[in-house]
């Protein structure tokens, strides 16, 4: 399925005629990686559309580096590499759909260049074929454009590993290595426990396996990790009370790590639930959730073939780092969502992609052109089950966004402007979109008290979010009830207008006051 590393990196040594050959291969080969991530990012410009709007985490992303709201309140788990990732458009500019736009294109330039750590182990036409396995996963497009960390997880993974095979092969490769250490860092950028996790069978190799100790490799990936986390554990000795207490809350948040089974969930997740919390409900029908129980059966093919051709590496490390990336999601938490295992996705895309190129190119008159056949139309069906559920998750997730939209237009017809301040149901994403505050006095996100909202009143438009049929929290009882789009609002009496100057001491009739800016000047009807 591939050449030697070793004798690949070797002969691009060679000067003469064959090095003008391989430089051409190269190009051509760039080219091809190049059309691949290209058509990627004009597939998500396409299927997923700019003006989608945000998700709720990508409204807690995003708010920390914009203008248009206040900071959401950062839980424990998240990292700061998305905020960061998205700050050279969204610290000027509102507008989601350049931000969108500018991540569809990140996104394309990421998996190009993904793709190209692993040259020299894998013939391009593998490559290709992984990365358009990869790229045409509902999941993986509609994430692709989307402020969250875990397409840039994967990505980094798929690097990393390309990286550590190419600097394993001689030991002399100064790019691989340093692919290798910014790959390990993007990764711990935006979620370190998920760096580690698909890090670990990496670092197993490096100290326990004796033809892969090397102190470069070594270096690269304990320095990459250590350098793109250390963010989030300075953060966690400021804000949240140590690097324990951190990943104690961490644990908490996600429902308590631990045993759990989360298999069927994830599969429940596949037909475009984005969150499968929690997970019940019937499993989808067999033709969404077939290509997820032929994954494995690919990957063990695809170990057997490179086993018997002498060149196990390439194919068991990418399949080792996949199963590792894999494991919390499927058995230490107890709930899904499909973009958990993107990381595993990817990785597995290589060794799949070679056991199909090699079917594909098995020696035969009539077996090759039938394996072919069946090949091609395996994939076709796989294509239109993958856009099927991308169109459905789309439709869904931009009616529910424009929802949230109404509501904060209704928030700003009552009177609730910034600066303002939003708690209850569904508050994070709603408070950004009407460039609220959003707070908690309860759950996860807790972040105030019921008397720091009662001092906020004074001063600011405040209001309890409550879905349809439910009831007011106990301390928004007495607070004016109004409608705002599907939900019921309650707002919490005005801020205190101050008498005109002078009136009050001339006994004269109070003054009608002056609202402070982008308070409510009235209270609105019911």
């Amino acid at each position: 399925m591939s050449d030697s590393p070793q004798a690949t990196l070797t002969g691009a040594r060679r000067s003469g005629p064959g090095t003008v050959l391989r430089s051409a291969g190269r190009s051509r080969g760039a080219l091809g990686l190049a059309a691949v991530a290209g058509a990627f990012t004009l597939a998500q410009v396409l299927l997923v559309p700019p003006w989608m709007g945000l998700g709720w985490d990508e409204t807690v992303y995003v708010s920390q580096v914009s203008s248009h709201a206040p900071a959401a309140f950062f839980s424990a788990p998240r990292a700061r590499g998305v905020p960061l990732l998205v700050a050279p458009v969204a610290a000027w500019s509102s507008s989601t759909a350049l931000l969108r736009l500018y991540l569809a294109v990140l996104s394309g330039l990421g998996l190009f260049l993904a793709l190209r750590a692993w040259r020299g182990v894998f013939r391009v036409r593998v490559l290709a074929t992984a990365g358009a396995l990869f790229a045409t996963l509902w999941v993986t497009l509609f994430y692709g454009p989307q402020a969250m960390p875990n397409y840039w997880v994967a990505v980094g993974a798929l690097a990393g590993t390309g990286y550590f095979l190419r600097a394993g092969a001689g030991g002399r490769d100064r790019t691989a290595v340093w692919g290798l250490a910014l790959s390990a860092a993007l990764m711990a950028w935006m979620r370190p426990m998920d760096a580690v996790w698909a890090a670990l069978p990496l670092l197993v190799l490096l100290v326990g396996v004796r033809r892969w100790r090397r102190p470069a490799p070594l270096m690269a990936l304990v320095g990459g990790l250590a350098a793109g986390a250390a963010e989030w554990v300075i953060e966690a000795y400021v804000s949240y009370g140590g690097l324990a207490q951190r990943l104690s809350d961490a644990s908490r948040i996600q429902g308590g790590l631990g045993w759990h089974i989360a298999v069927a969930d994830q599969l429940r997740g596949l037909a475009g639930r984005t969150l499968c919390r929690p997970c019940t409900g019937a499993l989808p029908p067999a033709v969404v959730t077939l290509w997820w129980y032929t994954l494995p059966v690919l990957a063990v093919g695809a170990a057997v073939v490179a086993v018997r051709a002498r060149r196990a590496a390439p194919t068991l490390v990418p399949l080792a780092c996949a199963g590792s990336a894999a494991v919390p999601y499927l058995f230490l938490i107890g709930y899904a969502a499909p973009r958990f295992l993107l990381p595993a996705y990817a990785l597995l895309a290589v060794p799949v992609a070679g056991l199909l190129v090699h079917l594909v190119g098995a020696p035969g008159r009539i077996r090759r052109p039938l394996t072919a056949a069946l090949v091609t139309a395996a994939l076709a069906a796989h294509l239109a089950v993958q856009f099927a559920v991308l169109e459905h998750t789309v439709r869904r997730t931009t009616a529910s966004h424009r929802e949230w939209a109404r509501t904060a237009a209704a928030l700003h017809r009552l009177g609730v402007r910034p600066p303002c301040l939003l708690t209850g149901h569904t508050y994070v994403p709603i408070a950004y979109y009407a460039g609220c505050s959003s707070a908690a006095t309860g759950g996860h996100d807790a972040n105030t008290t019921e008397a720091a909202l009662h001092r906020s009143a004074r001063s600011l438009p405040v209001a309890a979010l409550v879905p349809p049929g439910g009831a007011p929290p106990g301390y928004a009882r007495t607070w004016t009830p109004a409608d705002a789009g599907e939900l019921r609002v309650y707002l919490a009496p005005p801020p205190a207008r101050p008498e005109r100057e002078g009136r009050g001491r001339a006994g004269g009739q109070p003054g009608r006051g002056v609202s402070a800016p982008g308070s409510r000047r009235s209270s609105p009807a019911p």
